[in-house]
């Protein structure tokens, strides 16, 4: 999808910081190929509306950090996510991003597009794909 300079630089209308953090999720995938429907439960962590989610991955696809075929992602970055660099540990009440636990410790990745989270233990091993 083209950029919608007309809307402040969006995508298509979308003028969401949602889809740079997708993609920055996306960049740092820890796999050579996942189904779809893996991709998009971790697209879930950054937005839940079905427009972001198919623009997120149709711009990951035209800015070469994926390719689709037949219902298999598969990412091209080698870049992944480093527990001791990108994860950033927070005491506090924190409700997951991904499952909806209450937690008191929030795991939160810090993309360069921004931070994602709070994640539970073993929510943060699953979007990072260590798990």
């Amino acid at each position: 999808m083209d950029r919608d300079e007309s809307t402040g630089g969006g995508y298509d209308g979308i003028d969401d910081d949602r889809v740079e953090l997708g993609l920055a999720l996306l960049e740092r995938l820890e796999h050579e190929s996942l189904p779809l429907a893996d991709v998009v439960d971790r697209i879930e962590t950054v937005t839940t509306d079905p427009t972001v989610t198919r623009t997120i991955l149709d711009e990951a696809e035209l800015r070469g950090i994926v390719a689709r075929e037949d219902g298999i992602v598969r990412p091209k970055s080698r870049q992944y996510v480093s527990f001791d660099s990108d994860v950033i540990t927070k005491e506090g009440e924190f409700t997951c991003q991904r499952c909806g636990s209450s937690l008191s410790t929030g795991y939160f990745i810090d993309l360069e597009a921004g931070e994602l989270g709070p994640f539970g233990s073993s929510c943060i091993r699953k979007v990072t794909g260590r798990e």
